[in-house]
């Protein structure tokens, strides 16, 4: 199968661990009790303040100016978000732990939930670990392949592919996939062209140009923001619908 179509691989592990959401920070503040200028920097508020971010074999946390605040010691760093199975936790000294003020981590296979400083909280228990009721919703939206083309489809109105109005997107493309999130009706999508992928919208519009050579199909968009990218398939790291690497 050619290189275009491989799947990266997703930790399975600890999926479970996640109803998918994310901790943000309100921008730094002076000792003076002021904002910081937003000459020197600006936060943005729709990228989480700390990002997963890994040196060498290690994963630590950067904030938005790249810089570490949890250094980089672990083999798996998740976002800052919600563990529904420990929200759900009998154990209700565990559930604190479930909230998006903590990520999820793993060193020398023990998994922990840390806060915003790096403090290692909590160690993960088997018998804390409650259910997730999180109900399955389809999407909207479905990819649609015609003369080798792809395409994007509302799977509720197309009936005739004969028809090109009913194309929500008419077929293309190398390749479409459309990125779970939390706008049902306004997804993000990962297209691929000369084997190059980049982003568009619902309206075909490109939201990170095609200029990467793989987009990892995971749950980065819809936890935080952000898509898993690399341009040398070996070093991934992250970017903003802004395509600022972080």
């Amino acid at each position: 199968m050619m290189k275009l179509l491989k799947i990266s691989t997703i930790i399975v592990l600890l999926l479970p661990f996640f109803c998918l959401s994310q901790s943000k920070k309100a921008p730094a503040k002076s000792k003076s009790g002021k904002k910081t200028s937003s000459a020197v920097f600006r936060q943005k508020d729709n990228v989480p303040a700390l990002i997963p971010h890994k040196k060498g074999n290690k994963l630590g946390y950067v904030n938005q100016q790249k810089k570490y605040v949890v250094q980089p010691i672990y083999d798996i760093a998740m976002f800052f978000s919600e563990d529904c199975n420990l929200l759900n936790s009998k154990n209700e000294a565990a559930r604190k732990y479930g909230t998006a003020n903590f990520a999820t981590v793993e060193q020398n296979k023990i998994v922990y939930r840390i806060n915003a400083a790096g403090k290692r909280v909590y160690t993960y228990r088997s018998e804390d670990l409650g259910l997730c009721r999180e109900p399955y919703k389809p999407q909207k939206y479905n990819a649609y392949i015609l003369d080798g083309k792809y395409g994007i489809i509302d799977r509720e109105k197309f009936k005739d592919p004969n028809d090109k109005s009913q194309y929500t997107v008419y077929p293309q493309y190398q390749y479409l996939f459309i990125l779970e999130g939390k706008d049902y009706e306004h997804p993000m999508i990962i297209a691929a062209d000369n084997d190059r992928f980049g982003v568009i919208d619902i309206n075909n519009k490109v939201i990170v140009p095609l200029q990467y050579h793989d987009i990892k199909r995971n749950y980065s968009w819809k936890i935080a923001g952000l898509f898993e990218v690399t341009k040398d398939d070996k070093t991934y790291f992250y970017i903003d619908t802004d395509n600022k690497a972080y």
